[in-house]
């Protein structure tokens, strides 16, 4: 079997449908397992399951807070995060409350993700900014937010948005973030060249449903990221 190991060794295999099923988490644990993706990203429901799945080997896993629409209060997405590490998650991707950052809200928004990061007591988390809702200008405040509040990375999107992960957005929360912080595509990446561009562009981890194709590619989509 050959696929592209370095780029599934960036991936965060993902399954966040409200009618995701435990035989389709069984499924994507064991895809997991076979190709070398980063974490499985599952929502919280199932990290118990995923846990289980993934024992003794190398995967992680990621769960969601706040998730989809980042409207959860401060108190419950802290909660949600120190729930789901106690129940085995590895990482944690919480939804920045979006209104308040387009209000300017700037002390809002730093002290929500705050709380999530001071809930992680050193997980890894990252920032979902859905960068669909966002300026430009937005983007790079919401940055600023989350390396101010020592996330450990920045995402694009939860996938529920009007769109996703763009080569442009990428590239501004890379040179916005600098380069020390993670940077995380997701949404509407399905293939192997979106993955390389958004690789290029400056994701250091892509979240994506269809990892498996997007590993196996082919050999044209090859690249020297």
């Amino acid at each position: 079997m050959t696929f592209d190991q370095k780029l599934a060794s960036m991936i965060d295999h993902t399954l966040l449908k409200a009618q995701s099923t435990p035989e389709q988490v069984t499924k994507i644990c064991n895809e997991a397992k076979e190709y070398g993706f980063a974490t499985v990203c599952v929502n919280p429901s199932y990290i118990e399951q995923a846990k289980k799945e993934l024992d003794g080997s190398n995967v992680g896993i990621t769960t969601v807070i706040g998730f989809p629409l980042g409207a959860s209060t401060s108190e419950t997405k802290a909660f949600e995060t120190k729930d789901a590490i106690s129940k085995g998650a590895t990482e944690i991707d919480m939804v920045i409350n979006v209104g308040l950052l387009k209000s300017k809200k700037w002390d809002d928004v730093l002290r929500d993700i705050q709380s999530v990061v001071d809930a992680a007591n050193g997980t890894v988390v990252k920032v979902i900014l859905e960068t669909c809702y966002l300026t430009d200008s937005e983007i790079v405040k919401a940055c600023e937010l989350s390396v101010q509040a020592q996330a450990s990375f920045v995402k694009t999107s939860t996938g529920f948005g009007t769109g996703g992960a763009t080569a442009e957005h990428i590239t501004l929360m890379r040179q916005t973030v600098g380069p020390e912080i993670g940077v995380k595509a997701s949404g509407g990446v399905r293939d192997q060249k979106t993955a390389y561009t958004m690789v290029e562009s400056g994701a250091t981890r892509i979240g994506a449903s269809s990892s498996v194709e997007i590993v196996k590619g082919s050999a044209t989509e090859k690249s020297d990221y």
